[in-house]
């Protein structure tokens, strides 16, 4: 095959992949995760990428004489549900650039 041939080829599956990586993004941009703490007192959801949507709160865990307390609960549900958005986005960019070999280009380009 001529390196003008793999040439085109590769840039082919490029522009696929990066078609396919552009809806995968904005699919996860669609989707949201959710993580509890304190029992599910506190409920954070962020998007698959990683966008903090809201906080909530349940009433009883509202209490001015434990600021920190509800401090740390919110560090938490919001950690959590950062890193299951940090999983969703491996689990759905993974497979996209599994088997991405540019080894050849630089021997074409060189």
């Amino acid at each position: 095959m001529s390196n003008q041939k793999q040439l085109n080829q590769m840039m082919h599956q490029m522009q696929k992949m990066q078609a396919d990586m552009a809806a995968a993004q904005a699919a996860l941009a669609a989707e949201t995760v959710e993580a509890t703490s304190g029992g599910g007192v506190v409920t954070a959801v962020v998007t698959g990428t990683g966008e903090l949507q809201s906080v909530k709160l349940a009433p009883e865990v509202v209490d001015s004489d434990d600021v920190e307390m509800l401090e740390d609960l919110v560090v938490a549900a919001v950690t959590e549900a950062m890193r299951s958005a940090q999983a969703l986005q491996a689990e759905r960019m993974g497979p996209l650039t599994a088997g991405l070999d540019l080894g050849g280009l630089g021997g074409m380009l060189g």
